[in-house]
């Protein structure tokens, strides 16, 4: 980079052996197969060794795996068999279904695979021409060209430049953008710092400030640009970044309940465990059979299946999701959509049509004044033109479309010298005209505040007078009555120069004349009165983030049904440090006058406040808050930047889209809190029972072999709810992983499961006698492990759902074959080699009318307790 960077443009591309019209086809496949993608290496899928060492490394098949280990040591070779077997399906089963949703989020992440605009040839002696290939297939020697909003592709050298500013704080920190000029000279700084490619970014600083250098992963912020690749994929600066750093990210809402839920799980460990452990030690006096049954109790406490049910669940939301157009790229999104009670949104193109129109062109003064339309026409007609932009910005669009109904055409505007690009914080454009010999006009257009700050006189009847203290009050209260209106007033100024052989620069928008106001209009979207009542039903706040006036954002929120209260500008956040923005960004609906910097304060501040923040948004100004959202969403025709932070792409910018999307996102949660509830009630139950069984029985209620066995298998029936239906009434909040209700569903249905045990254990225990001998005792240990099963597959059917069971409110197919498959396999299974193998015996005739009788109790104890639990407490599952 050092070199491309000082050396002259010629000697660039002779270096990568390139041309001004690009490389051919077949010379850029060459180059690809010979240097590699021009990819981070991120989004590659793991080798099937690495998911197996993944899945191996689950806590929960670590316990499997030493229980193995004991077991062989110990001669029970049987039960080292049928462990291990457990082992492999339950590593088969989640390597199998994370490859199959790394394989679904591979494809959606190809439909909205990021492209450049590069000059190449169909062969060698082929006229160049401009076409879009993927980021991917770049490679050093191509001709790239930038525009605004383009995300720079690779570290690429400038060749041409007009204007050009680029955003580096993806690399520099910097949030202000770095002027970038094709004919700069390298500073001696900057060479010194490009002669070390080791170390970390932060070393490198003075490489960024090279003017002649852009870099992977960087914005372009204004102008445009002609540039060569030098470095792709982990060659680049970003690329090497990755690789000295790991990428870390902030704990989102999945995050954050994942760890809740962990927590909680380990403390149920940490209190039953050793209780069972000391109790079967203390009153039996065989230790080692003690520790067995202790960790078969601790592994029959856990979840293991968790990972792959939370797997299958959003996976399977993200594939109804894609077939609704909406993409998913990470699957944890999908919890944190579900979670989502705050979104944040823009107000252009999502509360309204993103369909603006001039509506109506006036002087200082207020009345109509084609002048003023002329004026401006001719200032978007040339600063489209002259940057090269491939389309114009939406209000620019309005004004070429207006003047070509008026009749304006190019032919009879004056020449253009030049332009002063817009940036966000000048927030104003300006075209340098030939008005006569010796002599230059400005016309400035911009928001009416930025350019009013650059105005002393204004035009009055033809003249131009000093903008004295009650003209500019006036041209205010003019602006803020039509922005009440919903008309945004965008200022028009002018200034004759004497003309000059350099550039004009920013410092030369002073001392202008106020020639007056076009006023634009964006109509209200029709879907958005009803997609806003919709998100409220739902419990998600809705607050507009714009860089619009104040006035005209308020406007269409009240026309969409949005109070927007006090508006906060940002000028006034500015003036808020952290703990004040927290309280002040809950109370307000709407902030106005935001830059991309402030947008990312307001939403960490309202995480800060407790609030899972979502972030619609497309421009490259929203980048910062896509990132630090807990659910980025972008949209599929938004600028490269935005759709590469989001985390969640529309394919169209319709609130009523995202509106079905949350929805998808709560059943997945839903369903993956369903298996956690009912999985690890059902789990503490039968530690309780087997807590009291050890303390009364001369034997183990349950063999360690048994208690895995019946735990794997209750796991493998609940994979099934990740396919469940959702009750509407589970919709209508947001949803995300709660370790405290968690408990307390726990503590309510655990024990109505113990009660079954405990009637079931006393009939076999009493009226069969099966004290009496080893066959005896294997009869009760089968009469238990059937009744668990058989029990467990009719409370999937008792809990699923917040309502009392209903035939009406059936479970999903997938759910109602797997619980009778599970009910099949506890009666059965004692017929079977395997049930022999886990010592089960065949039950005989007089147990089954006694399981029928602790069946129907058990129903009626869940439903009463359940009926009672809906009364007292909120939310259910």
């Amino acid at each position: 980079m050092a070199e491309y960077a000082a050396a002259a443009p010629l000697q660039v591309l002779r270096g990568l052996d390139s041309a001004w019209r690009g490389l051919d086809e077949t010379e850029a496949q060459d180059r690809l197969i010979r240097l590699g993608d021009n990819t981070l290496a991120v989004g590659r899928l793991p080798h099937w060794g690495r998911r197996v060492l993944t899945a191996a490394r689950n806590p929960f098949v670590v316990i499997l795996i030493c229980l193995t280990v004991v077991s062989a040591a110990t001669g029970d070779l049987d039960g080292a068999v049928v462990i291990t077997a457990m082992v492999v399906i339950s590593c088969v089963l989640r390597v199998r279904q994370e490859y199959r949703s790394d394989l679904a989020a591979a494809a959606l992440r190809a439909m909205v695979a990021t492209t450049a605009t590069v000059v190449r040839r169909a062969s060698a002696t082929s006229r160049p021409c401009v076409r879009e290939v993927p980021v991917d297939q770049l490679v050093p020697g191509d001709i790239v060209q930038l525009a605004p909003g383009d995300m720079v592709p690779a570290d690429v050298r400038l060749l041409k430049s007009d204007d050009l500013a680029v955003n580096q704080a993806v690399l520099t920190g910097e949030s202000l953008p770095a002027a970038k000029r094709a004919a700069a000279v390298i500073t001696q700084a900057a060479r010194d710092g490009e002669t070390s490619q080791a170390g970390s970014p932060a070393d490198r600083t003075s490489v960024f400030d090279s003017p002649r250098l852009c870099f992977m992963g960087t914005t372009v912020v204004s102008g445009s640009g002609t540039s060569i690749v030098v470095c792709t994929g982990t060659s680049t600066y970003l690329g090497a970044s990755h690789q000295e750093q790991p990428h870390r990210t902030a704990g989102t809402s999945f995050d954050r309940g994942v760890r809740s839920v962990t927590r909680l799980l380990l403390g149920f460990m940490l209190v039953c465990v050793p209780v069972v452990l000391a109790v079967n030690a203390t009153i039996r006096g065989h230790p080692v059979e003690a520790f067995l049954f202790a960790v078969a109790v601790a592994v029959g406490l856990t979840p293991e299946m968790l990972p792959v049910v939370v797997t299958a669940a959003l996976a399977q939301g993200a594939r109804v999701m894609a077939g609704r157009a909406a993409i998913v790229k990470r699957l944890p999104a999908l919890h944190n959509l579900g979670a989502m009670d705050v979104l944040c949104t823009d107000k252009t193109g999502t509360l309204t049509e993103d369909r603006i129109s001039v509506d109506c062109f006036l002087d200082a003064a207020g009345g109509t004044d084609l002048e003023v339309m002329r004026l401006a026409w001719l200032n978007s007609y040339w600063s489209t033109a002259y940057a090269e932009a491939a389309t114009a910005d939406l209000l620019d669009q309005a004004l070429l479309d207006r003047g070509e109904s008026l009749g304006m055409m190019a032919e009879d505007s004056p020449d253009v010298i030049g332009i002063i690009p817009f940036d966000f914080s000048r927030r104003r454009v300006t075209v340098v005209t030939r008005t006569g010999f010796g002599s230059h006009e400005l016309i400035t257009k911009g928001a009416a505040e930025e350019v009013l700050a650059c105005c002393t006189r204004v035009r009055a009847d033809g003249r131009d007078v000093p903008l004295e203290e009650d003209r500019l009050a006036r041209a205010l209260m003019l602006i803020d009555s039509y922005a009440r209106d919903g008309v945004r007033l965008v200022a028009v100024a002018v200034a004759a120069r004497q003309a000059k052989s350099g550039r004009y620069q920013p410092g030369d928008e002073a001392g202008l004349a106020l020639a007056g106001f076009v006023g634009f209009r964006d109509p209200p979207r029709a879907s958005a009165p009803q997609a806003v009542t919709d998100l409220a039903r739902h419990g998600i706040a809705v607050k507009v983030l714009t860089g619009d006036h104040p006035l005209v954002a308020a406007r269409v929120c009240r026309d969409v049904g949005v109070d927007p209260g006090r508006v906060l500008t940002g000028q006034d956040a500015a003036q808020l440090d952290d703990a004040e923005l927290v309280a002040v960004a809950e109370a307000t609906t709407v902030f106005a006058r935001v830059d991309p910097a402030q947008k990312a304060r307001i939403v960490r501040a309202l995480q800060a406040g407790g609030r899972t923040v979502g972030f619609l948004g497309d421009g490259v100004n929203d980048a910062a808050a896509l990132r630090d959202a807990d659910v980025g969403i972008s949209v599929a025709g938004a600028a490269a930047l935005a759709r590469e932070c989001a985390d969640i792409i529309l394919l169209r910018k319709e609130l009523p889209m995202l509106g079905q999307a949350v929805i998808e996102g709560r059943r997945s949660v839903s369903n993956i809190a369903k298996y956690l509830k009912i999985t690890v009630s059902s789990n503490v139950g039968n530690v309780l029972s087997m807590l009291a069984a050890s303390a009364a029985l001369p034997f183990l209620p349950m063999l360690p072999l048994q208690v895995l066995a019946q735990n794997l298998c209750f796991d493998v029936c609940q994979l099934s709810l990740a396919f469940d239906t959702v009750d509407e009434s589970s919709l209508d909040r947001p949803r995300a992983f709660d370790s405290r209700d968690l408990a307390r569903f726990v503590l309510r249905f655990g024990p109505v499961n113990t009660l079954a045990d405990l009637a079931i254990f006393v009939f076999l225990w009493r009226l069969m006698g099966t004290h009496a001998s080893p066959a005896g005792q294997a009869l009760f240990r089968t009469g238990w492990f059937a009744e668990n099963l058989v029990t467990q597959s009719i409370a999937v059917h008792l809990l699923r759902s917040p309502s009392l069971p209903s035939p009406r409110r059936h479970a999903a197919r997938p759910v109602l074959l797997a619980t009778l498959v599970l009910a099949l396999t506890g009666l059965c299974l004692p017929l079977t080699p395997l049930g022999t193998a886990l010592r089960l015996e065949a039950l005989p005739v007089a147990y089954f009318p006694v399981l029928a009788v602790v069946i129907v109790g058990y129903c009626a104890a869940t439903i009463a307790a359940k009926a009672r639990y809906l009364r007292r407490t909120a939310p259910w599952l």
